[in-house]
């Protein structure tokens, strides 16, 4: 974790790290108990200015406490797929681009699992902004380390082209110079332990229903997603498939051309050698020819002096 620079940042960074960790609901009755004991002091409006995080943020947060190693491993995936983009290497940056997509789609699902612990079914709308918040995160070094502070209250999005504005990239966290900070990495809360003596429950048969109801959502959302990458790989395979016989065609069509230009080269130079041998020949019959010329010539002088 890096140390802020004044006591005052720290201690409101360590005090925003426990709010963000809590449930939803809880944020704002903890966030305005601490104003409360804080009352008074310089610390005590900074804390209360802390803005209540999206459901969207608040689940990514959620998933840099608990599973910090996944998100490591994306932000690790996100720097070498930026290293392949400044080195123009196409086939390492397909092969990045398309880890990086499964990748995401693998820790959202994850995620969506963490907020259902804790009692909150993500649905499909906020699911793609956790999904986006992790490309740009990806794609983005800034968004990454703002990720890795665990103290978004709000999505991130970015196509990586062009850098997040630092204006916007502040408006999505809590403290905006919680740039460099990295959240607590925290456990599941224990379950209380249960009370052992039996209660009627006439609600039970209808809270189970939901729960089931629950996990069924979940699973139809992670089968829809599942269905969805392979389609865009089996796509992606074909394509390539098509192109690979397409390539072996051209490569038939030079192979014939290269063999038809062997043969004619070979018949040019049979034709150079036969052209050779009629030069040498007419050659001679040139230096004849003139030879006899010069000497008739030499004979007509003598006799006309």
């Amino acid at each position: 974790m890096a140390e802020p620079a004044d006591t005052e940042l720290a201690e409101l960074l360590d005090i925003a790290d426990d709010l963000y960790a809590l449930a939803l609901p809880d944020f704002t009755p903890s966030r305005d108990a601490r104003v409360k004991e804080l009352k008074g002091t310089a610390l005590a409006p900074r804390v209360k200015a802390l803005r209540k995080p999206s459901t969207a943020a608040w689940v990514v947060d959620l998933l840099v406490r608990r599973e910090a190693g996944q998100v490591e491993q994306v932000l690790s995936v996100g720097a070498a797929l930026r290293e392949a983009q400044a080195a123009m290497s196409a086939g390492e940056l397909r092969t990045l681009t398309r880890q990086r997509r499964q990748l995401t789609a693998a820790v959202t699902t994850q995620a969506r699992r963490l907020a259902a612990e804790e009692g909150l079914r993500v649905t499909e709308s906020v699911a793609e902004q956790v999904e986006a918040t992790l490309t740009a995160a990806m794609v983005d070094a800034e968004c990454g380390r703002a990720v890795r502070s665990g103290l978004l209250v709000a999505p991130l999005r970015t196509t990586g082209v062009e850098p997040l504005p630092a204006r916007e990239l502040a408006a999505a966290l809590a403290v905006p110079e919680a740039l460099g900070f990295t959240a607590t990495a925290r456990e599941a809360p224990t379950p209380a332990r249960p009370d052992l003596h039996v209660v009627p429950d006439p609600d039970r048969a209808e809270r189970l229903v939901a729960a089931a109801e629950e996990r069924l959502a979940l699973a139809s959302d992670e089968l829809d997603e599942a269905q969805a990458a392979h389609d865009e790989t089996t796509e992606e395979l074909e394509r390539l498939r098509a192109r690979s016989l397409q390539l072996e065609a051209e490569i038939d069509e030079l192979r014939r051309r290269l063999a038809d230009l062997e043969d004619q080269s070979d018949a040019v130079d049979e034709e150079i050698a036969e052209a050779e041998e009629a030069t040498s020949a007419t050659g001679a019959d040139l230096r004849t020819a003139t030879a006899a010329r010069d000497s008739a010539r030499r004979d007509l002088e003598r006799l006309q002096s």
